[in-house]
């Protein structure tokens, strides 16, 4: 397989085709090696559009499809001087490059085979800037808050007001809200201490990650 080419399709053909059209993502997609976070039995799926097994994908234990990795980036926005919290570090692919673009990333795990392996691929990949910890995040990080943007790598019944409550005023939360069949990716923004407003991204489809029974929830 031509390692490049494939890069350049997986691109091309999937994510810009789905309004992915953010130069700088794009650029990053290119720049962090994808393969390099895939497990040695899939790596030729690495460029494919689909989810990738990590572990036991009953529990949710996969890469998300490059494109939804990709749209989940543009929207959050991060800029470079923001602190931001994953939940569900999975292989470290999206903290790789949720790190190129913020200053800092914290990226909570609840498997610890997984977490060993997402700091072991960042440390490889040369990320300095993101702590992997095995903990479940369904709570958040209330020791580290606030947070400027938090990412969800997973799907959710709704998203836990705590984690909500951990955003700065100005801050972004990205999740993929709802149950199959039908799930919506959507990004919340904290508009002052108790005003929040949502945003609907897109219909999608995508593992439930662990530790997130519904509790004390936020959701239109």
């Amino acid at each position: 397989m031509n390692i490049e080419q494939a890069r350049f399709n997986m691109i091309e053909q999937q994510i810009r085709p789905w309004d992915v059209l953010d130069a700088g993502v794009l650029e990053l997609l290119a720049v962090v090696k994808r393969e390099d976070f895939v497990p040695a039995a899939h790596k030729a799926l690495a460029f494919m559009d689909t989810e990738i097994p990590l572990g036991d994908v009953s529990k949710g234990q996969v890469m998300l499809a490059p494109r939804l990795e990709a749209r989940l980036l543009q929207e959050l926005n991060v800029a470079r001087h923001e602190k931001v919290l994953e939940v569900g570090a999975g292989s470290g692919f999206m903290a790789a490059l949720l790190g190129h673009r913020a200053q800092r990333v914290v990226s909570m795990e609840l498997d610890a085979a997984l977490a060993e392996q997402a700091a072991a691929n960042l440390k490889r990949a040369g990320v300095l800037n993101v702590t992997v910890l095995n903990q479940d995040g369904a709570r958040g990080l209330a020791a580290e808050a606030p947070f400027d943007a938090i990412a969800l790598s997973g799907s959710v019944e709704a998203v836990p007001e705590e984690l909500l409550q951990q955003l700065k005023v100005g801050g972004r939360l990205a999740a993929i809200v709802g149950d199959e069949p039908v799930m919506r990716a959507q990004l919340f923004t904290r508009v002052s201490e108790k005003d929040f407003s949502t945003r609907i991204l897109f219909d999608t489809v995508a593992p439930r990650l662990s530790g997130f029974a519904r509790r004390n929830a936020f959701a239109f």
